[in-house]
């Protein structure tokens, strides 16, 4: 029952805590369960943590004293201290980059009915003396789709509060509410503090930038094809390479190199990233071009080895892409390329090699 006797309405919420304490933290776990597979799910977004937490019954009262109390009694407006918690279920989503917030966003307004929406971002990207964490809160109920769902009905009367944040958004959040003192002082204080502000700001921006022209660079890769080569497992010419195929090997030229001749290839960033490095490391001078040559004149022998050495019980070793390359660059130049495989792989292929030279 609403009135205005805080000390009959504070021991009710407390009552109504310790009461629902255990659905509480069913329906935050529930919560949080739902929206990991439903961002999992939505595609290209890529998810650093997803948390919860049921507030703490005396941290509740002390901001509905801070932000609530003292107008409502102004106003002589009759309350239930409950319904104005907004964040007693509290989730936090904490993304890579910037523009993954909008795109968690807009998987939860699908799924979820949105009461209110409070954008951090914009708020602080509109004053310029002042700062503070970023971040995009929402306020949400369960959808109509999922009311009446068995595993949800418990859950229909709770809303929840969730945060959407980057790493940077998030690693700021945390050091913000370690610094004390914040509003009144000095100036010379205050500016150092904006400056550390502006700084994670750049860093958002910048991995955002590296992420983009990474992609970019891929993308012209992809579509780089204007050199003419041959692949001598294939008949006739086969377009692989770019005007670009001169220039020193990156992994997005080995990226491009490895999909053209292995289907299967598996593309994961610092597996590619790595193996680059290695192969520049035994020859720094080595370009696209020349990793193409290596490859068009080893791939059939390669192939060829391959097939024999899993025919003959070694399906359980099987040759993947990585180990095939390396068997190209060793056939190519075993004196550069001697360390690119064992001492035991060598043997055996020089062992094959010998068998079936010509």
């Amino acid at each position: 029952m609403a009135s205005l006797d805080y000390d009959f309405e504070k021991n009710h919420f407390r009552e109504f805590y310790s009461d629902n304490l255990k659905i509480l933290d069913d329906a935050k776990t529930s919560f949080c369960a739902l929206i990991n597979a439903l961002v999992s799910h939505s595609g290209d977004i890529a998810i650093s943590k997803i948390e919860g937490r049921v507030k703490d019954k005396e941290e509740c009262l002390g901001k509905f004293n801070l932000k609530y109390r003292k107008e409502l009694e102004a106003n002589e407006t009759e309350y239930e201290i409950k319904d104005h918690i907004s964040d007693l279920i509290g989730l936090r989503v904490v993304c890579l980059y910037e523009d993954d917030i909008e795109k968690i966003k807009a998987v939860l307004d699908q799924h979820f009915s949105v009461i209110d929406v409070t954008d951090k971002i914009a708020l602080m990207e509109k004053t310029e003396g002042s700062f503070g964490y970023k971040g995009l809160h929402l306020d949400l109920k369960l959808g109509d789709d999922r009311i009446e769902m068995p595993e949800y009905k418990a859950f229909v009367d709770f809303n929840f509060e969730i945060q959407i944040r980057t790493i940077v958004q998030d690693s700021w959040s945390v050091l913000d509410h370690k610094i004390k003192y914040k509003k009144k002082i000095p100036n010379k204080l205050k500016r150092r503090i904006n400056t550390l502000a502006a700084l994670f700001e750049l860093a958002d921006r910048e991995f955002l930038a590296i992420r983009t022209e990474t992609e970019l660079e891929i993308q012209k890769a992809e579509d780089d094809d204007t050199d003419e080569v041959l692949d001598s497992n294939v008949a006739g010419p086969q377009k692989l390479i770019s005007s670009n195929g001169n220039g020193l090997l990156t992994a997005f030229g080995l990226l491009k190199i490895a999909n053209h001749f292995f289907s299967d290839f598996d593309a994961e960033a610092h597996k590619v990233d790595g193996f680059t490095d290695e192969i520049v490391s035994l020859e720094p001078d080595i370009t696209r071009t020349k990793l193409n040559t290596y490859m068009k004149e080893g791939i059939a022998k390669v192939k060829r080895y391959k097939a024999d050495f899993e025919a003959n019980g070694n399906s359980k070793d099987t040759l993947n892409p990585y180990t095939m390359i390396r068997h190209c660059l060793y056939y190519g130049d075993k004196d550069v390329f001697s360390s690119v495989l064992t001492n035991a792989s060598k043997e055996k292929f020089e062992k094959w090699l010998g068998e079936n030279d010509g």
